[in-house]
C-alpha cells in the first residue's frame, strides 16, 4: 500500500475517528487542533503534533480539514498561521466540513493561485461512523488527484473524485462545471 503524508486539522468527535484509521492504515500524519490535547492523544500512535495549522500543512502531500463551520475553516486556512500559505504546490486540500458555496469557491480559488488542489468533500455519518471508516463521502475535485485521494481515503473507500458535479447535482445544471474543479494554473 502507498502511503502519503498527510496533515489532519480538526481532531473532534469525527476528525479523530479518521485520524486513528489513517494512523492504522500507515499513513504519516501530522495534527492539528486548537484543543492541543486532542492532538497529543494520538502521539503514541506515531501522530506528530503541530503548534499551528500551517504547521500541519508544511510539508504534506494532502491536508484534510475535518472542523465546526465556515469560521473555523476560514480561520485554519486563511487566518493567522494560516495553513494555506504552508502547503506545498501540487499537494491537495481535502475539505470534509460542511461548509458554504463562498467558502468552498474562496478556498478553490486561492488553492489555484498556489498551484494546489482543492476537493470539496463533506461526510455523512456520527463519529462512530467515522471511528468505523464508514462514513458516505460526496466528493468534487479534479480526477487527477484521485490516486492521492483514494489512497489516502482507503479508509474511507467512497472517495472518488468527480470532474463535474453532474453524478451529485441530481439532475440540476449540468452544463455548469464547479468553480473548485478548475486545476491550479501554471505560471
Amino acid at each position: 500500500m502507498d502511503t502519503v503524508r498527510t496533515g489532519i486539522i480538526g481532531l473532534g468527535n469525527m476528525g479523530s475517528g479518521m485520524a486513528r484509521n489513517l494512523i492504522k492504515a500507515g499513513h504519516a500524519l501530522v495534527l492539528y487542533n486548537r484543543t492541543r490535547s486532542r492532538a497529543e492523544e494520538l502521539q503514541p500512535l506515531g501522530a506528530r503534533v503541530a503548534g499551528t495549522a500551517g504547521e500541519a500543512a508544511s510539508g504534506v502531500e494532502v491536508l484534510i480539514t475535518m472542523l465546526a463551520d465556515d469560521r473555523a475553516v476560514e480561520d485554519a486556512m486563511l487566518g493567522p498561521r494560516h495553513a494555506l500559505q504552508s502547503l506545498p504546490a501540487g499537494a491537495v486540500h481535502i475539505g470534509m466540513s460542511t461548509i458554504s458555496v463562498a467558502l468552498s469557491r474562496k478556498l478553490a480559488a486561492a488553492h489555484r493561485e498556489r498551484q494546489q488542489y482543492y476537493v470539496a468533500a463533506p461526510v455523512f455519518g456520527r463519529p462512530e461512523a467515522a471511528a468505523a471508516g464508514k462514513l458516505f463521502i460526496v466528493a468534487a475535485g479534479p480526477t487527477s488527484q484521485n490516486r492521492r485521494t483514494t489512497t489516502v481515503g482507503e479508509f474511507l473507500p467512497r472517495l472518488r473524485l468527480q470532474d463535474d458535479l453532474r453524478s451529485l447535482r441530481g439532475g440540476w445544471d449540468h452544463s455548469r462545471r464547479h468553480d473548485s474543479l478548475e486545476t491550479p494554473r501554471r505560471n
